[in-house]
C-alpha cells in the first residue's frame, strides 16, 4: 500500500516544502528552487508525487518512478510534453509505502529535510 496524497502533502510540509497551488487535480509545492506536485488523483498513492523531468535521472538512484511520466494540464510549473495531440506538462510520478522511505527520497534529491 502506498501513502496517499494527503500523506504525502504532510511529509513535504514536515519537510519545508510551502504549498502555492491547489486545484482539483493537483497540489503544488515549493522549496527554494525546487518544485513538485502531489497528484490528488492518486487515490492509492503509486503516482501521488510527480517531481521535475529535469531530475530524473539523479532521481533514479533513489527510487524507481511508478510511470515514464504523467502528464497533466495543471502542472504549469513543469515543461510541456510536446509528444501527441494534446499538449500537456509532464512530470516523474513516485509513489511511497512509508513516510520514512519518502523523507529519505526527499533528503537524497533535495538535501537534508530539517
Amino acid at each position: 500500500m502506498y501513502l496517499r496524497p494527503d500523506e504525502v502533502a504532510r511529509v513535504l510540509e514536515k519537510a519545508g516544502f510551502i504549498m502555492d497551488a491547489v486545484t482539483q487535480k493537483a497540489y503544488g509545492y515549493r522549496r527554494a528552487d525546487n518544485y513538485v506536485y502531489v497528484n490528488r488523483e492518486a487515490r492509492m498513492g503509486r503516482t501521488a508525487l510527480v517531481i521535475h523531468p529535469a531530475l530524473r535521472e539523479r532521481s533514479q538512484t533513489l527510487a524507481e518512478p511508478a510511470s515514464e511520466m504523467k502528464t497533466c494540464n495543471h502542472y504549469h510549473q513543469f515543461p510541456l510534453w510536446l509528444g501527441g495531440d494534446a499538449q500537456e506538462h509532464y512530470g516523474i510520478p513516485h509513489g511511497f509505502s512509508s513516510r520514512i522511505a519518502l523523507e529519505r527520497y526527499l533528503a537524497g534529491l533535495f538535501g537534508d529535510i530539517n
